[in-house]
This record gives structure tokens, sequence and C-alpha cells, in this order.
């Protein structure tokens, strides 16, 4: 006689708390005198199998549970896995419990591989902001995030403290004049780009539609954290810029897609979450196959966003680098939220989604920024496995934006901008200084992960007006 505990009817598959009290009910009832063995392999048979058994009298009722709708639908359910895979979590004791848990759901998905948490983590939509996740040729757009291809850009100038002194307010005017934030709208003068060209706006309906779209948009920036500032820069000693180690002007850029990135989003995390059913807690974790049309289109479309938020950062540089008169000496940039084909240090080859976090293989450079008032920093990757390659994407917000608005006033802002001497075009108390983690405390966690070359200081900081 064989009895089944629900441990083993785990091993096995059934991990859904229903289906093993409905299948020990069954075997209690129906099945007393079956061996075990015997057991385990027509329980086998029924989840490798659910559609021959529905029909069975008894066992179609096991077989029901591996199958939520008719035979013929066009959507798979998962569950989670109990064992999961390998987590790494950097800077953990800052990182609050909910965005480990969010962590620690998407580590359950069967298409995950690997995960790290970076130290600037806090809670986002699916994967937690700083997630970091390696699954098996499956892409999750919500593991992507809305602003697909959100990056930073740093161009460092052949000028230095001087310059910012003799010509704020040429530099203010600049940032007025050619630069444009918000929701809506763009730059008043056309702006051109290769991108606008690519032959990948006509593969999809979705992205023929959202061309002109891209067109008004470019060059121009979004709201929230997004922000184009001028500062100064100093380098180290030997830096990998192989530049004499002094300050220099510099302007740093942060934004992404737009409307393009967030159509592309909005339009294929439906389509994942309508094909991939998961367990409520992880809905949106949703993923698409990269052998499936969908998965192809996405992987497509996130990377046609990608180099569109590049193009914005491009137009951006190009613009206020044309009005000031100013000469590059270097460029750095990453992206933050996206997702890259690579491969493991065992070999294996993975899709490896940073929401929220800057690409880190050794010898890549990279940028963290603080905040309005505090540091950003130029860096190294030193191509950590554990990390998956990768470092934190800034400081991190220490408290949601209703709670930044309601304890900070605009003259406490005020106050904070005068003491750090920088000057504010637009913005919001919203994005004040204490609404983040400390990036130097961001920065120490993450010593193991990069290599400091650089420390820009923000001067006149420019940023969408809520």
């Amino acid at each position: 006689m064989g009895s089944i505990k629900t441990k083993e009817l785990s091993k096995i598959g059934y991990t859904n708390d229903q289906a093993r009290s409905l299948v020990i009910n069954i075997i209690s009832k129906h099945f007393k005198h079956e061996t075990k063995t015997d057991l385990i392999a027509l329980l086998t048979a029924i989840k490798a199998d659910p559609a021959s058994y529905r029909s069975h009298e008894i066992l179609g009722k096991i077989a029901d549970t591996f199958m939520d709708e008719p035979v013929e639908c066009n959507f798979q359910s998962y569950d989670l896995l109990e064992k999961t895979g390998q987590l790494k979590v950097y800077g953990a004791k800052e990182i609050e419990r909910s965005a480990k848990q969010q962590m620690e759901t998407a580590m359950s998905l069967p298409v995950t591989i690997q995960g790290a948490l970076m130290p600037d983590a806090h809670t986002g939509y699916g994967l937690p902001i700083g997630g970091v996740l390696a699954t098996d040729n499956a892409v999750l757009p919500f593991a992507v995030g809305v602003d697909i291809g959100c990056r930073m850009a740093l161009t460092i100038f052949d000028e230095g403290e001087s310059f910012l002194k003799r010509f704020s307010h040429q530099v203010k005017v600049a940032l007025k004049e050619y630069t444009h934030f918000g929701m809506e709208g763009g730059l008043e003068f056309p702006q051109e780009h290769e991108v606008l060209d690519s032959t990948a706006f006509q593969s999809t309906e979705l992205l023929r539609k959202l061309q002109a779209k891209a067109a008004r948009q470019l060059g121009s920036s979004g709201s929230g954290n997004h922000f184009v500032e001028i500062g100064l820069i100093e380098l180290k000693e030997d830096n990998a810029l192989q530049l004499p180690p002094k300050k220099y002007l510099a302007l740093l850029s942060h934004s992404g897609s737009r409307g393009l990135g967030a159509n592309i989003a909005q339009h294929y995390t439906r389509i994942a979450m309508d094909t991939c059913k998961l367990p409520k807690s992880a809905q949106q974790l949703a993923w698409l196959d990269l052998n499936s049309e969908a998965g192809q289109e996405y992987w497509l479309a996130m990377n046609l966003a990608g180099d569109y938020a590049k193009a914005c950062h491009d137009r951006i540089h190009l613009n206020l680098m044309k009005a000031l008169g100013l000469q590059s000496l270097a460029k750095v940039e990453n992206h933050h939220n996206f997702a890259w084909e690579d491969t493991l240090a065992n070999g294996q080859s993975v899709i490896i989604h940073r929401k929220g976090a800057t690409p880190a293989h050794a010898g890549e450079m990279g940028i963290i920024p603080g905040s309005m008032c505090t540091a950003a920093y130029l860096v190294m990757g030193k191509g950590v496995d554990n990390a998956l390659y990768s470092a934190s994407h800034g400081a991190g917000r220490a408290m949601s934006r209703k709670r930044a608005k309601e304890s900070m006033t605009v003259s406490g802002l005020k106050k904070m901008l005068a003491a750090a001497g920088v000057t504010l075009i637009g913005g919001s108390v919203e994005e004040n200084p204490l609404a983040y983690k400390d990036i130097e405390d961001v920065i120490s966690a993450q010593q193991e992960l990069v290599d400091i070359q650089g420390r820009f200081m923000p001067a006149i900081v420019r940023m969408n007006k809520d």
C-alpha cells in the first residue's frame, strides 16, 4: 500500500497546495493498494501530459490542476520553484525587506539561473530597482523596466573651474534653451539622428506608429529623477581615460527612451502576462521566450529603444557643446535598464537583466550618480561574476516620492542647494537629496565591484519642474 507525502509530491512538480491536497485525497480513496513507485510514475505521467487524463473519471481532476484553460489555450501556467538559484546581496543592511522579498520571488522563477541585488536597491514593480537577474533564453519586460535604455552619459571638456565661474550665466541660459523635460513635447528646433532611419521602425505595427513621436521627442528628457547637469569632475591619478589627474568641466545627463520605451514596455508586458501565467505574487515577472515571435519582437524593440535613448543623450550633449563652444576630451556612457546576452563564469549563455544597475564587466566604464547636491562617481568594473558583472545605478531612493514631498519644503530645499553651492533650474522637493541613500555608503558597499576613476560634483542642475 502506498502513501505519498507532500514533500515527495513537490519533488515531482506538484508545487501547488491545492493540487497536493487533491492528490492525497484521491490516492487515499481510490489508489490505496497501489505501490508508491507506481503512484509516482502515474502522477509524473499526469503532469507530463495532463490532456490525456482529462476525461478520466477520477484522475481528470488532478489533470485539471495543470490545465487552467481548455486544451487549445495559448498560454502556459508555471509554478514557482521551492529551491531557488544563487542570489548575492550587496549592502544588505541598507536594503528594505520588501525589495529583498521581491528579489527572492524573482529567484524562484523556473527560468532564473542567478541573481544579484545592488546596494542602492529598493522596491519596484516586478523586479526591485537594483535587481540583476540572469535567465535561460527568456526576457522579462518588467525586469528591464518601463523606461527601457534609461542611461547615463558624461562628457569631459577641455576646460576647468574658471569656465564655470566666467560663464555660469551662459550655462544656465543654454540649459534652459537646449534641453526639454517632462512627459510630453520636445525641443522647439528640429533634431536629427541616424536612429530615426533605423529599419527596425518598419518591423512591427507598434514601432511604425511610434516613429513620429520618437522624432518629436528626440533630444529631450523625462520627468522624475532625470537631469542634465554641468559641474566639475576630479580625475584620479592613472585613470582609465588616461587624462591628467585634475579638475575638468563636465556635462552629465540621465534619461531614457521617452514615449517610445514606455509604449514598448506596456505592450509587451501585457503580452507576457497574457501568455505566461504565474502565481499572484509573481505575475509582474511574466516572461517571453526568446524563441517565440513576441520574444523576438520585444528584443528588437528593446534594442531600438536603447539606441534611441543613446541618441537622445547624443543630441543633448551635442546641442549644449555647440551652444557653449566646448570641446570634448572624453565621453563615458552606460545603460542601466536593459537586458543583454551574456555568458556566466561556467560558460552558460544567459540573458542578464539590469533594472537600475550599471554594467561592470572587467575594464568597463560606468557612471553612478548621487543626487542634485551630492557626488556622482566615474567607475571601472572589476567583472565580479557573483554580482553578474554589475554595480549600483545610483544612490537609490531612501523614501518614496510622496514621503519626500511631505518631509521637505521648497525653502528647505533652497537652503540645501545654497549650502552645496548648486543652482537648480526646475526640479522638485520629491527629488531632494534626503530622499536618497548616502552615495558614499552605497559606493563603499561595492568596493569589490568597481574601481573609482573620478568624482563629479554638480554645479548647475536642470530637471523637470513638477
